[in-house]
């Protein structure tokens, strides 16, 4: 997954007036076609919003733009998520808790910004006409959740396994437990909650077992 500039930070207030409610009805209204499936462009967006083409593009330069601004919306209070305990197996579980069935909700539209993402992957040896769709909150969240264990682990420790957890944090887990398992979204979440803790509990018994080993030496 390729780091964007997206942070979980402090987000500003939203803009109130026309503006805010024009741009407020695109990513509305593409939130919609996503959540039916489609990738929509600025262009189909726009009609789809009865916005002219002129108006559309002044908010949303490419489809690149467009999708960022409703996966930002989708993700909504995940991004606010920060951990209330100095456990970092519990901060997991309870990061897991709180995106997940977010997650699920706007399966949909995270599908359709990773078929994005996928497109312009397989079209890298083209000409790009737009920036390319990358995704970073997840690594923000989990490096967060994580905190605790800085110092515990040793740096490439703590990368390996905030690495690994990106793996089943995020629309692909559902992918692969509900497509191919057929499991239902709790089932997934579950699993995915599951193995997120083993892992956290995996890293942390590597790291004593490590510094029981230095301190015989």
């Amino acid at each position: 997954m390729n780091v964007s500039s997206q942070s979980t930070g402090p987000r500003p207030k939203p803009a109130t007036g026309p503006r805010a409610r024009t741009r407020k009805l695109m990513v509305t209204t593409a939130s919609r076609l996503m959540q039916a499936g489609l990738t929509p462009s600025v262009s189909e967006v726009a009609e789809a919003a009865e916005v002219s083409r002129a108006t559309a593009y002044r908010y949303f330069p490419n489809q690149t733009a467009l999708v960022h601004a409703v996966v930002e919306e989708a993700l909504g209070p995940i991004l606010k998520w920060k951990g209330r305990t100095q456990d970092a197996e519990q901060r997991i579980a309870d990061l897991f808790d709180k995106a997940l069935p977010r997650i699920a909700e706007f399966e949909a539209t995270f599908k359709a910004a990773l078929r994005l993402s996928l497109e312009q992957w397989a079209q890298e040896g083209a000409a790009a006409t737009q920036p390319r769709f990358t995704r970073g909150h997840r690594i923000d969240l989990l490096t967060d959740a994580l905190a605790p264990l800085r110092g515990r682990l040793t740096d490439a420790a703590f990368d390996r396994l905030a690495q690994a957890l990106s793996l089943i944090f995020g629309v692909e887990l559902f992918t692969v437990l509900k497509d191919i398992w057929n499991l239902d979204d709790t089932q997934s979440a579950g699993v995915a909650k599951w193995a997120a803790c083993a892992l956290v509990r995996a890293a942390m018994a590597e790291a004593d077992n490590r510094e029981t080993a230095e301190a015989r030496t």
